[in-house]
């Protein structure tokens, strides 16, 4: 345990936005599950939905910091990449 006054305050604060971003990486889990679910069941309006969803997840995470903006790039990028794979297929 800390000894020092502002090393205390440090940890709580760390244990506060731990629980934020646990919240917000649950969140973006969850969508990521939508995502490829309906890829492989082959709904494009359904995929369509949730992808517009998981990217917008993903900025606003990315926006406050939780994860890193190149990687949601790369996510949303592989997300479109599937959508246009499926798109044909549908």
């Amino acid at each position: 345990m800390a000894n020092i006054k502002s090393s205390k305050k440090d940890i709580r604060r760390i244990k506060t936005r731990t629980e934020r971003n646990r919240v917000v990486i649950s969140r973006i889990r969850t969508l990521r599950k939508k995502v490829l679910s309906n890829a492989t069941a082959g709904e494009a309006g359904a995929l369509a939905t949730a992808s517009g969803e998981y990217s917008s997840a993903l900025d606003k995470a990315a926006k406050r910091g939780v994860i890193h903006h190149n990687k949601a790039n790369r996510i949303k990028a592989r997300v479109a990449k599937l959508a246009k794979a499926a798109a044909p297929a549908a």
